[in-house]
């Protein structure tokens, strides 16, 4: 029977343990993490799932300490597999299991290696990513690919709506690669770094809007950090202004003279930009209080707002 030790979090990591447990891998070990109460849960529990099955799972801080590595060689693994497991493994890790270490990541590898691969490529305005599976190196997101689905991204997807379909594209593709991993015959091609870029972590301050940007770019950030995740911001006469959700309009700003500015009319709201393009805003928070139609909070005003 086939043995791997299992590294996973997030949606992706629930959905490829299913395809494992599905297709009978003996899992001696799987790590996990605990989940931190400031982040919003939108995904399924790894640690759930590997309790109903009476997988042994543990959460360490530090996966690299000499005891862990020293257990998950006693286990004997023939594979060992990163499902969007969020510690950087060491180089020990990588020679632990004799048929090879691999990682599900969340884009068309090589373009988007590194962290919050999502929300990159939605910032970015992409109108695809997908899931990749490739063996691990001590370089991140660099090992030979062994395969890829591609999933689209609309003009008005948000991060969530697409982390779901990577999610089930991850799944899809461990299922397909599964049986030649196993049976020896999967092929892999070496991955050419300069044809992607790598991305850094990104926090919630970063989706702070530049109104100096255009329409366009404001409306990407806006989806890329839409809830669950922190949300895209700007400040108006000292309040924290939270926009939520937008969509591109088709009219033509009515105050190019004051853009960027945000305003009112009909109980709709509405953002001219820089660009000459306006963004009609969909859901707003002023202060973490939600704006309803026709609801004008004091730090706003039925005049144009200057934005900055």
């Amino acid at each position: 029977m086939t043995r791997a030790i299992v590294m996973a979090y997030s949606e992706v990591g629930v959905r490829c343990l299913q395809v494992l447990l599905g297709r009978g891998v003996e899992i001696p070990l799987v790590f996990t993490h605990t989940d931190d109460p400031g982040e919003s849960q939108w995904f399924g529990s790894v640690k759930a799932l590997a309790e109903r099955h009476r997988l042994r799972v543990v959460t360490p801080d530090d996966p690299n300490t000499p005891e862990w590595i020293a257990e998950a060689r006693a286990a004997a693994p023939d594979f060992l597999f990163s499902f969007y497991y969020r510690y950087m493994l060491s180089a020990a890790w990588l020679h632990i299991a004799p048929r090879g270490a691999l990682n599900m990541h969340g884009s068309l590898l090589p373009k988007y290696r590194g962290r919050a691969a999502v929300h990159w490529a939605i910032l970015n305005g992409e109108s695809e990513t997908g899931a990749s599976l490739h063996y691990m190196l001590e370089k991140p997101d660099a090992g030979a690919l062994v395969d890829q689905i591609s999933v689209p991204i609309g003009e008005n997807d948000t991060a969530l709506d697409v982390s779901v379909r990577v999610a089930e594209a991850a799944a899809a593709v461990l299922k397909r690669s599964l049986p030649r991993l196993i049976a020896g015959t999967a092929e892999a091609r070496t991955l050419d770094l300069a044809q992607g870029s790598y991305f850094g972590r990104r926090r919630p301050e970063d989706g702070r809007i530049d109104w100096r940007k255009g329409a366009r770019a404001v409306h990407d950030l806006v989806r890329a950090v839409a809830p669950p995740f922190p949300g895209a911001f700007t400040d108006v006469n000292g309040c924290r202004l939270a926009i939520l959700e937008t969509r591109m309009d088709t009219v033509p700003v009515r105050y190019a003279a004051r853009a960027p500015c945000l305003y009112s009319i009909g109980g709709s709201w509405f953002a001219d930009c820089v660009d000459g393009r306006r963004l009609r805003i969909l859901q707003m928070e002023i202060d973490q209080h939600l704006i309803g139609p026709n609801a004008v909070p004091p730090a706003l005003s039925n005049q144009p707002v200057a934005l900055s």
